[in-house]
């Protein structure tokens, strides 16, 4: 399977769950910071079907900075889009994107699609159902390659990561994390939110290296 057709049917089970949210659970706070559960849903959208034209023009708009122009994005549209219109979007976009989402990588899309599902699932407690593969090829991805949106690659330096509910494992030397999957790309990606899951030697010096402060909004 090509990391497209992954992301593709990644989307397309995300939509299918995302489809069963009660409308407090949109308005919830995600773990992405400042955003509900809403806003992130409209990010992903926004993803999409931004060009690069109206992405820059929204940055000069907020002086030059991608994260509050992201922000602003998100939540003027989550202020005029219910979550049902916006899946309704979201499913069309996935067969046929817009902008932004036709060149951006793939396997980073990928990326930024299961980290913002992880922020709306463990903010409400909820278990994620995301296959191993594409858990895996987010890991591969985000510890090998530095992102400017995503620090997996600055946190993991010098751990040796290992997943206990799928084959994958990171590093030959260092101290020690291990947990699930889902759990390491939610951590690596600057969500502290379940860090008290992971288990190993090298969890604490993982805990000092993530801050939500420095969480960014890729897409």
């Amino acid at each position: 399977m090509s990391v497209r057709e992954m992301l593709r049917g990644n989307d397309e089970r995300f939509r299918s769950l995302a489809a069963g949210l009660g409308q407090d659970e949109w308005a919830h706070p995600s773990l992405c910071d400042e955003w509900s559960n809403h806003q992130v849903l409209a990010h992903l959208v926004i993803g999409y079907r931004s060009g690069v034209g109206l992405t820059m023009r929204e940055i000069l708009r907020h002086g030059g900075s991608f994260d509050r122009a992201n922000t602003a994005m998100a939540c003027a549209l989550a202020d005029v889009r219910s979550p049902a219109e916006l899946l309704d979007e979201f499913g069309q976009l996935v067969h046929r994107p817009r902008g932004l989402g036709r060149i951006f990588p793939s396997r980073l899309l990928l990326g930024d699609h299961i980290t913002h599902e992880l922020d709306i699932l463990f903010a409400l407690d909820r278990a994620p159902q995301i296959p191993g593969e594409a858990l895996m090829a987010v890991l591969n991805t985000q510890v090998a390659l530095p992102n400017p949106f995503v620090p997996a690659f600055a946190n993991s330096r010098g751990l040796r990561l290992h997943a206990i509910d799928v084959e994958w494992a990171h590093g030959a030397q260092g101290p020690l994390v291990e947990g699930r999957a889902a759990d390491l790309v939610s951590v690596l990606g600057n969500r502290p939110r379940m860090l008290p899951v992971l288990r190993g030697d090298g969890v604490e010096l993982l805990a000092s290296r993530v801050s939500p402060r420095r969480i960014r909004r890729a897409g």
